[in-house]
């Protein structure tokens, strides 16, 4: 089924109270991990600075290719999680990372951030259960 396709179905299915969240949401590992090699919490780092991921017990795979266990990774700036049944947005709070990248370059401005990994599969929905880091403390020269 095309992603689209598969998104307006999903959407109607919840709408019509056929499916819950958790039901319509892709299966993750249980034991699927999700972290920064780099930066870690604490650490004090330029305005531009690369953002390294690890992922571990799941794979990465590019936004629209649906394959079990796979997903593609978002970092959240300065934001919560939100709600999980949903797409993660897109905005200067969610970088997605649709390519599947495990690196993405950060330019913020100077200060105290908060930075979090979500891990998303191919429609951009958080997995059941969801993959995700802790929420970790950055500090920027």
């Amino acid at each position: 089924m095309r992603p689209q396709l598969a998104a307006r179905f999903l959407a109607t299915a919840l709408a019509m109270g056929a499916l819950t969240p958790s039901e319509a949401a892709t299966p993750s590992r249980p034991e699927a991990v999700v972290y920064f090699h780099s930066p870690l919490d604490g650490s004090h780092v330029p305005q531009r600075f690369t953002v390294r991921i690890g992922l571990k017990e799941m794979g990465v795979a590019p936004a629209n290719i649906d394959k079990p266990f796979t997903g593609h990774h978002h970092v959240l700036v300065d934001t919560d999680i939100g709600d999980l049944s949903k797409p993660i947005p897109s905005d200067y709070n969610h970088i997605h990372l649709g390519n599947g990248q495990t690196e993405v370059i950060l330019t913020l401005p100077p200060g105290v951030h908060t930075l979090q990994l979500l891990l998303g599969d191919y429609l951009h929905i958080p997995h059941a259960p969801p993959v995700l880091s802790k929420k970790i403390t950055i500090y920027v020269r």
